[in-house]
């Protein structure tokens, strides 16, 4: 069996498979074989020797006085055959190893050395990609498997990139190099099952990890994501250091660093904001490239009004919605945007709205209530009085009667 051990030492070299593992494999498998030969009761041992390879069977019984199961037990007289100094209890380990023991053991030794192998290169996979669970790869397209595509990960190792994790629109053709974000690795018994996705917005995050020196060494951090995978990506970062600009970081010079993330996502857009921890400021920058007039935050219910100038309206909106869409998924709130026009014609139809309230208010008047007259004091009529300017005399009663006995006496002369 030297030649076992050999074998033993060249796959432990080879690949990294404890040799005491394999030994301790074949030793019980060898067990489960000699069960059935010896029966259920049977307690079977196998020994293998570590230095040279060879393999004894051994058979524990117990020391009795009268035997019921020749099994399991063995009588004081036949124990001290064996060895004189046992008693009544003691443990007595009988070798039973067949005469054609040698070839069963190398058909096991065989079929469990094959089985430790695959298990053992299974484990190894298993482990080299759960430490780059959330991490990013670079696989090469194999094949398309009706929707899905098959991705080489390396020599060994092939992962499926699902129809639901597929950028819309994008088309590989074999041997095309992509980069993939690892969402989660499973150890089933079919070997690792490794689920890949390019849709996830942690791919976004990655790579910028992975081209942005600042970003990897954490001094400028991302603080929120917002992808439509395939179109448009918005990304909140902030420095740690004040001497660094977190969006020029990102960028690159010439948008060196930001166009090379683009090309690994082919051409979808990517846009870079300040983080900022006032909300109305964060909604501000969060709805580039659009202006904001002003901003109107409630906390609690997690929204704001945003108006813009009105010939903006459609670009704060973005196509189909998109642009104020990824501004809510980055900020955490519900964002309702007005135009200038739309947000005055709203305020008016508020104060409008005020006056009939006003009006419904006085609903509650009771109109059969008497009216009182309002009380007025003989110093405040007096003053009213004095107030007027008198410009002529009154006429006593004598100048009357003159004047109308002076036009009668014209009248008769006439």
């Amino acid at each position: 069996m030297s030649e076992l051990i050999d074998a033993l030492n060249q796959l432990q070299k080879e690949k990294h498979i404890e040799k005491e593992v394999i030994m301790q494999a074949i030793e019980d498998s060898l067990v489960a074989a000699c069960n059935r030969d010896f029966g259920k009761n049977a307690i079977v041992k196998v020994n293998m020797d570590r230095d040279t390879g060879d393999i004894s069977v051994y058979v524990e019984k117990t020391v009795v006085e009268e035997v019921e199961d020749p099994a399991t037990e063995i009588s004081l007289a036949d124990a001290k055959m064996i060895r004189f100094h046992y008693e009544i209890g003691d443990v007595v380990n009988i070798e039973v190893t067949p005469k054609n023991f040698g070839r069963i053991a190398a058909q096991h030794a065989r079929s469990v050395i094959v089985q430790k192998i695959k298990e053992e290169e299974r484990r190894v996979v298993f482990e080299h990609f759960a430490h780059k669970e959330k991490d990013i790869v670079t696989g090469v397209v194999q094949r398309y498997n009706g929707k899905n595509i098959s991705v080489s990960l390396d020599d060994k190792t092939d992962a499926v990139l699902t129809e639901k994790e597929q950028v819309k629109g994008e088309v590989f053709k074999p041997t095309d190099r992509i980069k993939l974000y690892i969402v989660e690795v499973k150890d089933t018994n079919k070997g690792p099952k490794i689920l890949v996705s390019r849709t996830h917005p942690e791919l976004v995050k990655r790579l910028f990890e992975k081209e942005v020196a600042e970003v990897y060494d954490g001094t400028v951090e991302i603080k929120s994501i917002a992808r439509e995978a395939g179109s448009r990506t918005k990304i909140a970062v902030a420095s740690n250091d004040p001497n660094v600009d977190p969006v020029g970081a990102c960028v690159g010079i010439n948008g060196a660093r930001v166009n090379a993330i683009v090309s690994d996502l082919r051409g979808e857009k990517i846009d870079i904001i300040e983080w900022n921890d006032d909300p109305a400021v964060l909604i501000e920058n969060a709805l580039s490239p659009s202006n904001v007039v002003s901003v109107d935050v409630d906390e609690e219910e997690k929204s704001a009004r945003v108006v813009v100038p009105d010939y903006q309206l459609s670009l704060a909106i973005g196509k189909e919605g998109q642009n104020a869409r990824l501004a809510a998924k980055l900020t955490g709130y519900k964002i309702d945007i007005k135009s200038e026009s739309q947000a005055a014609e709203l305020a008016e139809e508020l104060d409008f709205g005020d006056d009939f309230g006003d009006l419904d208010e006085a609903e509650d008047f009771d109109l059969e209530a008497p009216v009182e007259e309002p009380e007025v004091s003989a110093s405040e009529a007096t003053a009213d009085f004095e107030a007027e300017e008198v410009t002529e005399e009154p006429e006593t009663a004598e100048d009357s009667f003159e004047e109308v006995s002076s036009k009668e006496a014209d009248t008769d002369e006439q």
